[in-house]
C-alpha cells in the first residue's frame, strides 16, 4: 500500500486562516520502525503474591499465566490449555504423554489469589481477582494503544507520547499545531486507486493529538476518496470533541461534521464504516477542474472542544485552541 508524500507543508491556526499545503501521492516505501516501550508512570506494590506462585501459574511454554483447565503430565508438571496441543500431547519437561489430567490443586490456589493489572506501570492502580484480571485487561485504560498508521501493518505499541514521537521518527508524519487545516491533495492519476490509497497528517490542539487520514479505496465497483478524523486516546475522551471537514470547488461544495473515533478502533474498521467525508471520484474530478486527468482537492476543517453547560445541560463548543 503506498503512501501520500508532503511535497510542501503550511499550518492554518486560525480558521479564516487563507495558507494551504500540498500534499503529492506517489507510491513510497517505509522502513519498518524499530519496537517502542512505554515509560512507566507510576508503580503499585506487587507483593501481594509470593514470586513462587507467579511461577508455578506460568505456562513453561508460552510463559503465559495458565486458567482452567491448567494440565499436568504424571510427573506433575503443568501447561496452559492451549499449549498442550501445541507440544502434540509431550511433556514439554519430561517428555512423558499428557495425558487429560488437570491440576486441580492449582486451579483453586489460582482461585484464591488477587492480583494487580499487569499494565500497573503505567497507571493503572486496580486489583482483581486471578480469574477477572484478563477480562479487565483487554478494555484497561491503561494498556498500551497501537500504532495508528495506516497501511504499513505496524506492530509498535505504546502510549500516547512515545506512539506521537514514533510517528514523527519513523514514520516521518508531519506535525502541526493548530485546531484548523487547509491541505490540497493532488494525484496525477486519479484512476489508479490502488497506488495511492492513504496518507497521515497529526494535530496537536486542546493538549491532544489527532490522526487526520485521507485515502483512496474500492467502495463497491467505484473508487471513492475518503477524509476522517481519529482521537489519539480513548473513546470516552474522544467524544469531548468535534470536527468538520469540507471540500468544494466551481460551486459546489461537500461538509461532513462528526466526533472524531478513538484509535483503539483501527483504522480498517473506521474506514468500512464510511464514519467520514466520502467523495465519488466523479464529484472529486469535478472540484478538481480541468481535463480530470489530475485530482486536486482541497479539503478545510477545524476541531473543537465541547464544553458541557452546566445550566442547560447540554454541550457548546469551544473554539480555542
Amino acid at each position: 500500500m503506498a503512501a501520500l508524500e508532503i511535497d510542501s507543508v503550511g499550518c492554518v491556526s486560525s480558521i479564516d486562516g487563507n495558507e494551504d499545503e500540498e500534499i503529492v501521492s506517489h507510491t513510497k516505501q517505509h522502513a519498518l520502525p524499530h519496537q517502542y516501550s512505554s515509560k512507566p508512570h507510576g508503580t503499585v506494590a506487587v507483593g501481594l503474591v509470593p514470586t513462587s506462585v507467579h511461577e508455578l501459574l506460568e505456562c513453561p511454554v508460552c510463559t503465559n499465566s495458565m486458567y482452567p483447565p491448567i494440565h499436568q503430565c504424571p510427573n506433575g508438571h503443568t501447561l496452559c490449555s492451549t499449549c498442550k496441543s501445541r507440544v502434540h500431547n509431550r511433556c514439554p519437561t519430561c517428555r512423558q504423554e499428557l495425558g487429560d489430567i488437570r491440576c486441580l490443586a492449582l486451579e483453586k490456589v489460582a482461585e484464591s489469589l488477587e492480583l494487580p493489572c499487569k499494565f500497573f506501570s503505567l497507571g493503572c492502580a486496580e486489583i482483581f481477582p486471578y480469574y477477572s484480571k484478563l477480562k479487565h485487561e483487554a478494555v484497561c485504560n491503561f494498556r498500551p494503544h497501537n500504532c495508528p498508521y495506516a497501511g504499513s501493518e505496524c506492530s509498535v505499541t505504546g502510549d500516547i507520547p512515545c506512539l506521537v514521537a514514533h510517528l514523527r521518527d519513523d514514520h516521518k508524519v508531519d506535525m502541526h499545531t493548530g485546531s484548523t487545516f487547509n491541505h490540497r491533495y493532488v494525484k496525477s492519476n486519479p484512476r489508479e486507486v490502488e497506488n495511492a490509497t492513504w496518507m497521515l497528517t497529526v494535530f496537536n490542539c486542546f493538549g491532544q493529538y489527532f490522526c487526520l487520514h485521507f485515502e483512496a479505496f474500492q467502495l463497491g465497483m467505484a473508487p471513492v476518496y475518503m477524509a476522517f478524523l481519529r482521537f489519539m486516546g480513548d473513546e470516552t475522551e474522544a467524544r469531548n470533541y468535534s470536527y468538520s471537514l469540507e471540500v468544494g470547488a466551481n460551486g459546489r461544495k461537500l461538509i461532513w461534521e462528526g466526533t472524531p473515533r478513538s484509535i483503539r478502533c483501527s483504522h480498517r474498521k473506521v474506514r468500512d464504516s464510511h464514519d467520514g467525508l466520502i467523495i465519488q471520484r466523479n464529484m472529486a474530478l469535478f472540484f478538481s477542474g480541468g481535463d480530470k486527468k489530475e485530482l486536486k482537492l482541497r479539503v478545510t476543517g477545524r476541531i473543537w472542544k465541547e464544553q458541557q453547560n452546566p445550566d442547560a445541560g447540554v454541550c457548546i463548543p469551544n473554539l480555542s485552541i
